[in-house]
C-alpha cells in the first residue's frame, strides 16, 4: 500500500539501485537498502548481483546463479527490497554505467537513485563513464562503518561532484559487517548465525558454499 500511495501523490516512482557482489548477503546490505527506501522516499530498492566485479578480486568470488539465489532468498517476501538479474544476465565485467542504461530502458519515466557507501568515494574516477553515472541518476551515500569520513579533497572529480558528494553523506543504521568475514568464519568452522538471515544460511549450508562442510560442524538453526 505505501508504494501505491507514494505514486499517486508524486506521479513519479522512485527506485533505488543497490550493486554488489553480495557473496554472500549479509544484514548489513539489507539494513542499507532499507535505510535509502526510508530516507529517499524511494518506492523499490533493486539490489543486484554482478556479473564479474571490475574493482575486486575474483577469488572466492561464489557463482553467480548462488548469489543469486541468496539474495532471492533474503528479499523474496520484503515489500520493497527486490532483487533485479540485469548484470548477470548482460554478462562480462559489470560497469554502474551499464546498469543504469540497463535500468532506463525497463523502467523509463522512473527516478533512478545510485545507493552507494562512503568508501566508494574515493574510487569514483576509476569507474567507467563516471560522468555519465551522476547524470543518470541521483546519488544517495551512507558512511561505511570502520571507515574515516571522506572529505571533498579524497574525491578525485571535477567540480561541483566533491562538495555535492561530500556534503551528501548520510549516517544510516549500519553495522560493521563484511562478505569477507563471514567467508572466513564459514571456511574456519565458525558460527555465522547473526551475520544472514536464516533462509541464506540456509541455502549455503545446503549447497555446501563458502567452504562449509556439513560433516565438520552443524549450525544452529532458530529452533535450536
Amino acid at each position: 500500500m505505501g508504494p501505491v500511495l507514494r505514486w499517486e501523490r508524486r506521479q513519479v516512482m522512485r527506485v533505488g539501485i543497490l550493486g554488489g557482489s553480495f557473496n554472500p548477503i549479509h544484514f548489513g546490505h539489507l539494513i542499507l537498502a532499507l535505510d535509502a527506501a526510508e530516507k529517499g522516499g524511494l518506492d523499490r530498492v533493486f539490489l543486484t548481483p554482478c556479473a564479474t566485479p571490475p574493482h575486486k578480486p575474483r577469488e572466492g568470488l561464489a557463482d553467480a546463479r548462488h548469489r543469486i539465489a541468496m539474495v532471492d532468498r533474503a528479499v523474496r517476501d520484503d515489500s520493497v527490497l527486490a532483487l533485479s538479474v540485469v548484470d548477470v544476465q548482460r554478462g562480462g565485467i559489470t560497469y554502474t554505467v551499464d546498469t543504469l542504461s540497463d535500468f532506463r530502458r525497463r523502467f523509463p519515466g522512473v527516478e533512478l537513485v545510485l545507493i552507494l557507501g562512503s568508501d566508494c568515494l574515493r574510487e569514483l574516477h576509476t569507474w567507467r563513464n563516471i560522468y555519465a553515472v551522476l547524470e543518470f541518476s541521483e546519488v544517495m551515500v551512507f558512511q561505511r562503518p570502520g571507515t574515516p569520513a571522506v572529505t571533498p579533497e579524497d574525491i578525485h572529480l571535477k567540480p561541483p561532484w566533491p562538495e555535492r558528494l561530500a556534503a551528501a553523506i548520510q549516517h544510516g543504521h549500519l553495522i560493521e559487517i563484511s562478505s569477507s568475514e563471514i567467508r572466513r568464519r564459514i571456511a574456519t568452522g565458525q558460527s555465522f548465525r547473526y551475520f544472514v538471515p536464516d533462509s541464506v544460511a540456509a541455502y549455503i549450508m545446503q549447497v555446501g558454499l563458502y567452504g562449509w562442510k556439513a560433516s565438520d560442524r552443524s549450525e544452529p538453526t532458530r529452533d535450536d
